[in-house]
């Protein structure tokens, strides 16, 4: 028997689910986005078995409902839910960074007997759109599920079945608690690195030239800043409780920052970037919140065709890269050629390969 699951919200995340969902046997995957050329390219790209026109209309037939939308859309669809006319086993589920809202609103459907169970697969990337998609997206990224509080275990199970052809690392946990773990390594993040671009375009008023000096670290830690501003509004409006409490803590870890620094003392200084280091050491390789490549930094030298030269070597052995770029300003940046992986097998691939073909130095920072 043919088991129908329909995406609804094909955006970058809702199209790598609907992706990597058709390995799954004995499983058709519909889709449906609300902008028409969204709708074409998942057709085009066979980002979906089938594209629906009408999601009302095919939702009796599904069996597992998946919404890709942002969390605000999600709710009104939540509400409409109640109207529709379901199978009575279906399955329904979501895929937003922020769970206590919608799971309130799950408790209103539990009471008309349909089964909402919150999930939000915790990758991505600072592209967006359909066209980003990749059925490898979710890959070994945490999976989390948020059932309300006595769901059946055999639901959560079947919606596990299904969702394990991801890849991701499933698990279940509270949709509070949710909001506060993904706060502090996810949202809040980005507030972080959107409050220093917006400090660097300030200084460069003064300094027209900082703006060209922001390569390296600069560029790395701000890098999530160059995500999709409407879905982080509504991210931040939707956990701004936990966000609030965030930002109180950072102020106050900045003011510890600040006394270190007008005491001048160089013992407590370096202590304080020690621990710092020793803490980001510990942290698990792999992706979480917030999805990092494997980079692996080259230095080479300076002629025409360098470049092609490397990536051709990758090329013989099979190694695949994913991006490719070069450092001009190098402060603390062990190399001028970075060159990103999907995975670190291949990062580690590569660092051998580049040995003993080019003898280049490499370094994996």
């Amino acid at each position: 028997m043919t088991r129908n699951v329909f995406v609804i919200g094909l955006g970058l995340i809702g199209g790598s689910v609907a992706l990597a969902l058709q390995k799954a046997p004995h499983t058709k995957v519909f889709g449906y986005d609300a902008h028409e050329q969204t709708r074409e390219l998942a057709s085009t790209l066979h980002v979906v078995h089938e594209v629906v026109e009408d999601p009302v209309q095919f939702a009796e037939q599904a069996d597992v409902i998946i919404f890709g939308t942002p969390v605000n859309i999600t709710l009104d669809f939540m509400e409409q839910l109640k109207s529709w006319n379901l199978k009575r086993n279906v399955i329904i589920t979501d895929t937003g960074s922020t769970k206590a809202r919608i799971m309130e609103k799950a408790l209103e459907l539990r009471e008309l007997g349909i089964t909402f169970i919150g999930g939000h697969p915790m990758a991505g990337s600072h592209k967006s759109g359909i066209t980003a998609a990749k059925p490898y997206l979710l890959e070994n990224a945490y999976y989390m599920l948020t059932p309300t509080e006595g769901e059946e275990i055999e639901r959560i199970a079947a919606l596990d079945d299904l969702l394990k052809f991801t890849l991701g690392k499933m698990v279940v946990v509270d949709a509070k608690a949710h909001d506060h773990m993904t706060a502090v390594v996810s949202h809040f993040p980005h507030i972080v690195a959107a409050s220093l671009v917006h400090q660097l375009n300030f200084e460069k008023k003064a300094f027209p030239m900082t703006s060209s000096l922001a390569a390296g670290g600069f560029r790395d830690i701000t890098r999530i800043a160059s995500s999709n501003p409407t879905l982080w509004r509504d991210i931040t409006l939707q956990n701004k409780k936990e966000l609030v409490g965030q930002l109180d803590t950072w102020l106050d870890e900045m003011g510890r920052v600040r006394q270190l620094l007008d005491q001048g003392d160089a013992e407590e200084i370096e202590r304080y970037f020690s621990d710092a280091r020793d803490v980001r050491d510990k942290l698990p390789v792999a992706n979480g919140a917030l999805y990092m490549p494997y980079d692996l930094y080259v230095d080479i030298p300076d002629y025409p065709g360098v470049i092609s030269e490397v990536t051709g070597y990758l090329a013989e052995e099979k190694i695949s890269i994913i991006n490719i770029r070069i450092v001009e300003t190098r402060v603390d940046v062990f190399g001028i050629l970075v060159i990103s992986f999907q995975t670190n097998e291949d990062r580690e691939r590569a660092v051998k390969c580049i040995a003993q073909k080019a003898n280049y130095d490499t370094h994996i920072s």
